[in-house]
């Protein structure tokens, strides 16, 4: 099994100081951080698709064997038009298909998506708007954490996105699942007291060593089940998603 640890997004001006040097330019970030790091995922396409260039852009940046997963559009997600959307955004992604180094793309839903019959339909054609591109999906509501749905996702070959977030009612625990043979794993922090708040400060949150290597363990547990595990930190307030990332990285490879 192949691990790779990296951050949910790199371009965060409260970076500096923190993970990147102060007087970095922005358009250096992305080279500093595959320095450390062999992939990233890509959270700005969830709000606005970008042009095709500005992936040729990225691939410039980085060295061989480094990997890009993307988010995708609002529009898709949110907002229930994935019809509509998921041409232009393949059209935009394509550079990263080309290049083989688009390794998937993450669908996340929002808390009032549930478990209906009509949204597991929505989740299959999600899968067919992918393509070629395998498919991992967040869900935010518990409804979905069953067996039946694991199932289903095993069957269309949708990968389940594990999570590590605040013990709240109504959100998924932190568990590792796996329905492909490749584990998603996204660390949004635990500040309980922001999340339904919304913004930033609901990332703000530095994990400990002992929570972290509990997810190492796990992960180890599971390392025959799988080829690849991608673990990525979301507590991007100033910088703290690159120092656990850092850790984490280290607990794996002790």
């Amino acid at each position: 099994m192949r691990t790779r640890v990296g951050t949910s997004g790199y371009s965060f001006q409260d970076w500096r100081g923190t993970f990147y040097p102060g007087d970095l330019p922005k358009g250096e970030m992305l080279p500093y951080y595959a320095r450390y790091f062999d992939i990233v995922e890509i959270n700005s396409t969830y709000y606005r698709i970008p042009s095709p260039y500005t992936f040729r852009r990225m691939l410039q940046k980085v060295p061989e064997g480094f990997g890009f997963t993307a988010k995708v559009p609002k529009e898709w997600t949110h907002e229930g038009r994935g019809d509509e959307v998921a041409k232009s955004f393949g059209e935009a992604i394509a550079p990263l298909l080309e290049s083989g180094t688009l390794l998937g793309l993450l669908a996340q839903f929002p808390w009032r998506f549930r478990n209906t019959p009509e949204n597991r339909d929505y989740v299959r054609r999600s899968r067919e708007w992918a393509g070629d591109v395998p498919l991992f999906v967040e869900f935010r509501h518990i409804s979905w954490l069953k067996p039946e749905v694991l199932d289903l996702l095993k069957e269309e070959g949708i990968g389940f996105v594990s999570v590590d977030e605040p013990r709240l009612r109504g959100l998924l625990p932190s568990e590792f699942h796996l329905t492909t043979d490749i584990g998603y794993v996204r660390f949004h922090g635990r500040n309980a007291e922001k999340w339904w708040s919304g913004g930033t400060e609901r990332y703000d949150y530095l994990y400990s060593e002992e929570e972290l290597r509990e997810w190492a363990e796990d992960i180890r547990r599971r390392r025959e089940e799988m080829r690849e595990c991608w673990m990525f930190f979301n507590n991007c307030h100033m910088g703290q998603a690159a120092r656990n990332a850092l850790q984490m990285k280290m607990l794996l490879e002790d």
